[in-house]
């Protein structure tokens, strides 16, 4: 049964080490180096690089809508068979192994490098929703803000230790370098597999396991489960508005983490210096934005909280796009003659607090109005609307610079988040909490 006081500290610690293990494999596989290594060199299309980042963007979309449609489904197989760290440690071997992999790829194999992004990019997706399963069980409601906080800021932390070794040993991404940045897949996996072991070690698995059954027989459970959560869809009212809320907060967030280097590159024409300081700057921030907010949310609510870091988006947001003219009012009203890719990290440090305490807040708030027996159903549900929205969003963003232009479409990110505060107005914290201590267990 779940304590009223805290879950021991080194499990918490535990579970707080898988974000920072798991970072590194977004930031190195995803978003700094291997996505620019396979458009740029795996496929090497020259000088636009049109169809490398057509490939991309669909590998990337067929493993996100694999996790929507795996999600839920898994995680309630798992609140079934109170199996959730067998879940989570077979989604951390294979990312483990097909991100190593891709040491083995190829300049021109397209069709491996794919399939090992798919394959690592699914693994790692389902992963986040499996270790946010156990967070309800690490503490009260009230503690889960600053322990969601503490991971995410971990997270970040990770991910820039990663990326600086990387960057340092391994050199540019090049094609006459590629015998060397190769190694970012092995790294990749190591690190994950090494900084990951304080989670298997220390994190628990309450509730007695059930006896095991068939494979298509837990399919069936679980599908079984989703049917009877469906049925009492309208006693599960504040969490349905919550996680609608977090499908179009989360389409703005990829978009940003998609575009806003390219935005930086293309829109406000910044050196290569202030690119790398504009990456330090946002994990940096992102990590104090997740832990500082975690800590104010045991005092002002989860819900208050979040809604507070979608109205700071707002304001990264507008700041990103009126970059230029803060630039000109600066100049005017301050007498300073600074250059515009300098005020851009102004709006970096805004959207990198936005970017860590948004994720954190929306995480724990799912935490809290979840019921215990279905949380990992339920943080299925949180994985399935966070990368439905990734595939939204992108594409959405995608198609208005296309018609707009990359300076003005970056509005539609308000848009989404005015959207995202207007769904999560309606959520109770405490009617949401009431629910899920109720919730009683029918299958």
């Amino acid at each position: 049964m779940h304590r009223d006081g805290l879950a021991p500290k080194r499990e918490i610690f535990g579970w707080a080490m898988f974000d920072f293990a798991n970072q590194g494999y977004t930031l190195l596989i995803i978003t700094v180096v291997f996505g620019d290594l396979f458009t740029r060199v795996v496929v090497g299309d020259g000088p636009d690089y049109r169809l490398g980042n057509l490939l991309w963007s669909i590998a990337l979309a067929c493993s996100y809508l694999m996790v929507v449609a795996a999600n839920p489904v898994c995680g309630a197989i798992m609140d079934y068979s109170r199996s959730r760290k067998r879940f989570l440690f077979a989604s951390y071997l294979l990312t483990v192994t097909a991100t190593a992999l891709l040491y083995f790829v190829e300049p021109g194999w397209i069709v491996p490098a794919m399939l090992l992004v798919i394959v690592s990019n699914f693994a790692y997706s389902m992963g986040e929703g499996f270790i946010a399963s156990f967070l309800p069980e690490l503490g009260p409601r009230r503690a889960l803000g600053w322990i969601s906080g503490l991971g995410w800021g971990l997270g970040y932390i990770g991910g820039l230790v990663a990326t600086a070794f990387t960057l340092y040993f391994l050199g540019d991404v090049s094609l006459e370098n590629y015998a060397t940045i190769r190694w970012v897949g092995p790294f990749a996996g190591g690190f994950f597999l090494l900084a990951a072991i304080p989670t298997f070690v220390w994190l628990r698995e309450y509730g007695e396991a059930r006896p095991p059954l068939p494979v298509g027989a837990l399919v069936r459970v679980g599908f079984a489960r989703i049917a009877i959560t469906w049925s009492e869809l309208e006693r599960f009212r504040d969490l349905r508005s919550l996680l609608l809320s977090v499908f179009f907060a989360m389409s703005g967030i990829y978009i940003i983490i998609a575009f806003s280097f390219i935005y930086g590159a293309q829109v406000i024409g910044w050196d290569e210096q202030v690119r790398i300081l504009m990456f330090v700057t946002v994990q940096i921030t992102a990590a104090v934005g997740a832990v500082g907010f975690g800590l104010l949310q045991g005092h002002l609510g989860a819900r208050k909280t979040y809604i507070i870091t979608l109205s700071l988006w707002i304001v990264a947001i507008l700041a990103i796009w009126q970059t230029p003219v803060l630039t000109a009012l600066a100049g005017r009203w301050l007498a300073v003659d600074w250059q515009a890719q300098y005020v851009f990290l102004v709006a970096g440090v805004l959207a990198g607090l936005s970017l860590g305490s948004s994720q954190s807040a929306a995480r724990a708030l799912v935490g809290a109005l979840a019921p215990r027996s279905k949380a990992a159903e339920f943080f299925g549900f949180w994985g399935m609307a966070a990368k439905a929205a990734a595939v939204f969003g992108i594409l959405g963003l995608g198609l208005l610079q296309w018609a707009l232009g990359l300076a003005d479409a970056i509005l539609f990110c308000i848009l989404l988040f005015v959207v995202a505060i207007v769904a999560v107005l309606p959520v109770n914290e405490a009617r949401g909490a009431t629910v899920a201590d109720d919730w009683r267990e029918q299958a």
